[in-house]
């Protein structure tokens, strides 16, 4: 299973853009459930209070009315964004075909910029469906009702083993938000399930508020200083990076090999494995079809070391730490 990737438009140009307020019917829906204002970070009662909300809204206004009814600080504003896009938005790949966007000169340009922002965001909040522009402009749209500082990101990721070693590309949508004079990244996309044929809903909390370090095992924006790191690897250093699965294992974790790409020639019979700061109780490996144990594993104060046997003519390999992928490699 992959995360949602984006074929990005080629009308989003500025990620700094906000549009204006779009034109639509409101439709008055009653709501019987009325709650007092929360305090902050309670989230099992955010997560209870949304989960009475309707799963459709006319407009992005209204879904906004009843945030503000509900929620007073930030943190509980950008938690209820955040959980009722994830519990109520699918993955829709399809999405790319209902908009066709051509212009002539650059003011026609922005005039449909604003204009198509709109559609995305309401037909997102209509249909239910999106794909990561639905899902990040929703976000956008609901914080900048809410009167939150936030902005979208544009960048690469990481999802796939055809993503190691590959050229730089836009393929992505997310989104950063100011929380009390905080900035957070956020991946409403991604925090909603997988795609793998079809949409996988998996509602997840790892993608709000997730550590810079963390994000950027997957994430890489246009703009380094939308990482939020001091120091940060470079485009070229993304790339050639394994598939770190495990999310809680850094890049500077992996000991060797520290490079996704593995080369058959470089190696006899065995790959060796040095890794940092973890220490699975279980570890298997797979080149595509049989899961298969590793036996021998050498367990340091921090740090594990374990050979995998190298199968001529395999494409890729996936290690496991506890059953779960954990690290991913392509094979040359």
């Amino acid at each position: 299973m992959i995360f949602p990737r984006c074929r990005f438009l080629e009308w989003v140009k500025n990620p700094h853009l906000h549009i204006g307020r779009a034109k639509v019917v409101f439709v008055f829906m009653f709501f019987l459930f009325l709650s007092p204002k929360i305090s902050s970070q309670d989230y099992e009662r955010v997560n209870a209070i949304l989960s009475l909300y309707p799963n459709t809204f006319e407009n992005p206004e209204k879904l906004s009315k009843f945030i503000t009814r509900d929620f007073a600080s930030e943190e509980d504003k950008v938690r209820a964004i955040y959980t009722w896009i994830i519990q109520n938005i699918a993955y829709d790949p399809d999405e790319y075909k209902q908009f066709d966007y051509t212009f002539t000169n650059y003011r026609e340009r922005n005039d449909k910029d604003e204009k198509l922002r709109a559609k995305i965001i309401q037909r997102t909040l209509q249909k239910g469906v999106a794909v990561c522009e639905g899902y990040a402009m929703l976000f956008e749209k609901l914080c900048e009702l809410q009167g939150i500082k936030n902005y979208l990101v544009r960048g690469d990721i990481k999802s796939n083993f055809q993503d190691i070693g590959r050229p730089f590309k836009r393929v992505h949508m997310w989104n950063v938000a100011n929380i009390d004079g905080k900035f957070y990244l956020f991946d409403p996309t991604w925090g909603a399930g997988k795609y793998n044929g079809k949409f996988i809903k998996d509602p997840s909390y790892f993608y709000y508020k997730t550590p810079p370090e963390l994000f950027i095992k997957t994430h890489y924006p246009d703009m380094p200083e939308d990482a939020f790191l001091d120091e940060m690897p470079n485009r070229e250093q993304f790339s050639e990076q394994p598939l770190i699965i495990e999310k809680n294992l850094l890049p500077k974790d992996i000991e060797f090999p520290s490079k996704g790409l593995l080369f058959e020639d470089e190696y006899f019979d065995e790959i060796l494995f040095s890794i940092e700061n973890i220490n699975p109780e279980k570890i298997a490996y797979s080149y595509g079809s049989d899961i298969i144990s590793v036996e021998n594993i050498e367990r340091e104060a921090k740090r594990i070391k374990f050979n995998v046997p190298l199968t001529i003519g395999a494409k890729t390999l996936l290690i496991y730490f506890n059953g779960k992928p954990a690290l991913g490699y392509k094979i040359n």
